[in-house]
């Protein structure tokens, strides 16, 4: 997979910093071609329509939204933000 991260140095989202480079680290090694590959590496993730995806870090206190390229294995995050943050955006279309 490839993307690029950059974190926030906002105190608010310190926190996030840790799991959130523990999840792009798994991220980084992976190689889904399907919506299952996703699911059997990371089981709590939340799979949605045209390839869109959904996993909560840090005890599900954040939610990061991506949108997936499979043949490409390429992954696009569309989202990051806190678990409040999510709940006031579109997933699908954010």
């Amino acid at each position: 997979m490839s993307f690029t991260v950059v974190i926030s140095r906002s105190p608010a989202h310190g926190k996030a910093r840790e799991p959130l480079m523990a999840w792009y680290r798994q991220v980084r090694g992976a190689d889904w071609a399907t919506p299952a590959d996703v699911k059997r590496a990371i089981g709590s993730a939340s799979i949605l329509n045209d390839g869109r995806a959904v996993f909560n870090i840090a005890g599900n206190k954040y939610r990061i939204v991506v949108w997936i390229n499979y043949p490409y294995r390429v992954v696009y995050i569309r989202f990051i933000g806190t678990h409040r943050q999510y709940d006031g955006i579109d997933a699908q279309t954010v």
